[in-house]
């Protein structure tokens, strides 16, 4: 009769599988069959022990998520947690061995990092866990995080917590073109407390605008929501954010600017609170007309003409001003509603002068509350609407700063994607 010994690499492989049962490591005697007896009686106290550790594994089921080997993993999502026992020791880890921060819950029932993982990172995380009758369990993962070349982020203004002017949009604009327009702006929605409809108009692939059809109403509170994680803007480029941001909308403040008559009229809620003289675009360089909103403001700016196409043939500025005072931003190619302190008191609500800015009389250092630049600085903020009209120009576009208030309600619905 042929007898048959176990290897020792049989052996080890009947251990190995052994030891990874449940998690629980099971050690044992090596010993081969007896030359003499038979040599199932190795094989059957193998499968002995195999089912005796098989029978003490513990309950615990450690589930960890993303999934062990995953690439182009959610930086938002990673999660461990367990069912029939709890949580006794996680360990996160980068591939470099730096330690991340994790929170356990109460019930030690699941963990999760503190804060957003980095992209492009290899995370290791190693687990145990405990059942009722203190059994233990272990499970251990590695996974890598979307890359930035495989992702895109949406850079949105307002700021969260802030308090801005009825004209104020949502303007998100994303670091990569967008192909799959419908499937991002389905992951992001923005609401009023007022109730008004909001809808989104997709100026290009990277700039996505929401708004009212009217303006916002003053002293309600607009919620925007990024649920862009994991979603796909283009091909094999995913959405990484999960956000939820939060604004107020303030008084409701329009000032109208009349380039003619020289002159700007500003209104609270309806009724005129102030009106101040003022200089407008020359006629070889008229100011545009228009609903424009304030997106910067600037207690002193530099101002450079050839930043803006103003240039002498030598090809510098036709002006460099590095000390503007009281100057708020109407558009991204550079109108501005600023303090002038180089210019005559009479030049204000009589000649227009400027390059295509809005002036108001100032001083130099912008120190004088009593101005009327500063007057006008101090009463505005963020979002406020300037109304440009009876200029010699054209109407601003849309997309020239955060003016989209300059196209009608069926044009702005109709660049939405869903």
């Amino acid at each position: 009769m042929e007898k048959r010994v176990m290897t020792d690499s049989k052996r080890r492989g009947r251990l190995a599988v052994s030891a990874l049962l449940g998690g629980v490591l099971v050690l044992t005697g090596c010993s081969s069959a007896d030359a003499d007896g038979p040599a199932d009686g190795s094989k059957k106290s193998q499968e002995q022990v195999d089912e005796a550790a098989a029978k003490d594994a513990s309950d615990a089921r450690i589930v960890i998520s993303p999934k062990n080997g995953a690439t182009n993993a959610s930086i938002n999502d990673a999660k461990v947690t367990v069912s029939k026992g709890t949580l006794t020791e996680v360990t996160m880890t980068t591939g470099d061995g730096k330690a991340v921060e994790g929170t356990l819950a109460g019930d030690g029932k699941s963990w999760k990092p503190n804060g957003q993982l980095e992209r492009a990172t290899v995370y290791k995380i190693s687990v145990s866990a405990k059942d009722e009758k203190g059994r233990e369990a272990h499970e251990n993962s590695s996974f890598t995080t979307v890359s930035p070349d495989n992702s895109f982020i949406g850079n949105f203004t307002p700021e969260d917590g802030s308090t801005v002017g009825v004209g104020m949009p949502v303007s998100i604009n994303f670091n990569k073109a967008i192909t799959d327009r419908k499937a991002v702006q389905s992951g992001i929605t923005v609401s009023s407390s007022s109730g008004q409809e909001v809808v989104g108009h997709w100026f290009n692939s990277q700039r996505l605008d929401f708004r009212p059809d009217d303006y916002w109403q003053e002293g309600s509170t607009v919620t925007l929501k990024l649920n862009l994680d994991g979603v796909e803007g283009a091909d094999g480029v995913f959405g990484v954010q999960q956000k939820t941001v939060t604004f107020t909308i303030g008084r409701n403040q329009v000032s109208t600017v009349d380039a003619s008559a020289k002159t700007m009229t500003v209104t609270q809620d309806g009724k005129t609170i102030k009106t101040i003289p003022i200089s407008a675009g020359s006629p070889e360089n008229p100011t545009y007309n228009g609903r424009m909103v304030i997106s910067e403001k600037f207690k002193e700016t530099r101002m450079n003409g050839a930043t803006v196409g103003f240039t002498d043939d030598d090809g510098k500025g036709e002006y460099d001003i590095k000390d503007v005072p009281h100057a708020m931003r109407l558009s991204t190619s550079g109108t501005f509603i600023h303090g002038n302190y180089w210019g005559p008191d009479s030049v204000f609500g009589s000649a227009n002068t400027s390059h295509g800015c809005v002036g108001l009389n100032d001083v130099k250092g912008a120190g004088d509350p009593k101005q009327p630049a500063a007057w006008f600085y101090d009463n505005s903020i963020i979002g406020d609407v300037v109304v440009v009209k009876n200029s010699k120009d054209k109407t601003i576009q849309p997309d020239n700063g955060l003016n989209g208030w300059n196209m009608s309600w069926a044009d702005w619905k109709a660049g939405s994607a869903v």
